[in-house]
């Protein structure tokens, strides 16, 4: 049986979320992947029928999600079933649902200087060979600046404060911003990529071969997980404890 990914794509319509779904419906099938899009959040209502996909790709900006649908994803996810996103869609999928975050790795907090600015996007050497051979590259777009979970391997990331972006943040030291990262829930793999402010930018190579290996690579993990019961209790978040 082939492998099948859920995209589901909505939100803030600046994102060309449905143009983007698009893109990741043809970057799948093309590794022969049994794709649904979605435009609707109920399509994680269904938590058996998101245990048994290889991968959900989330594109999603500026959100509200009842919290019973991201417990049915974590426990996917935690399963074995991969989670894969890009930009505003995955990591600004839902500001107000912490679990949410805690699961991707990190949430959007800004992009000085908004739409238009130039960086450069610096891989990074660790133990992953994820993104081997793919070199440094310049893109002119959003440069997003994240709070993000220190379990999270960076892959790629780019430095703040920009030279042309001039703001608050530039009496600070220079950071290296996650730009790509990967990390775990459970037996599930987690892939973000940063990138992807609108479809143009999406289709650069670099980043479409980014997206496609970060995709296989969170996909890969469902076959790996088959039969290990490890991670079999569900988690049950934040609650009302705050």
């Amino acid at each position: 049986m082939g492998r099948k990914a859920l995209i589901v794509w909505g939100g803030w319509l600046g994102h060309q979320p449905e143009q983007v779904a698009g893109i990741y419906r043809e970057v799948l099938e093309g590794e022969g992947f049994e794709v649904e899009v979605s435009n609707t959040l109920e399509s994680f209502a269904d938590k058996e029928k998101l245990m048994e996909l290889d991968l959900i790709v989330p594109n999603w900006t500026m959100g509200e999600i009842e919290k019973h649908l991201v417990f049915n994803i974590m426990a996917a996810v935690q399963a074995g079933t991969g989670i894969a996103g890009t930009h505003g869609g995955m990591c600004d999928a839902f500001r107000n649902n912490v679990d949410w975050q805690f699961m991707t790795g990190g949430n959007w907090v800004a992009h000085p200087g908004n739409d238009g600015v130039r960086y450069t996007v610096n891989i990074r050497h660790s133990s992953s060979s994820l993104l081997e051979g793919i070199e440094d590259f310049e893109v002119v777009s959003e440069q997003y600046y994240l709070h993000f979970d220190p379990a999270v391997e960076v892959l790629a990331t780019t430095r703040f404060p920009n030279p042309a972006v001039k703001g608050p943040h530039s009496t600070n030291s220079p950071v290296d911003m996650p730009v790509v990262w990967t990390k775990r829930w459970g037996l599930g793999r987690v892939f973000y990529c940063s990138l992807g402010h609108q479809a143009n930018i999406i289709e650069m190579p670099p980043v479409k071969e980014i997206i496609r290996r970060g995709f296989v690579w969170a996909a890969e993990g469902k076959k790996l997980a088959q039969g290990n019961t490890e991670f079999s209790g569900v988690y049950t978040g934040m609650g009302d404890s705050r």
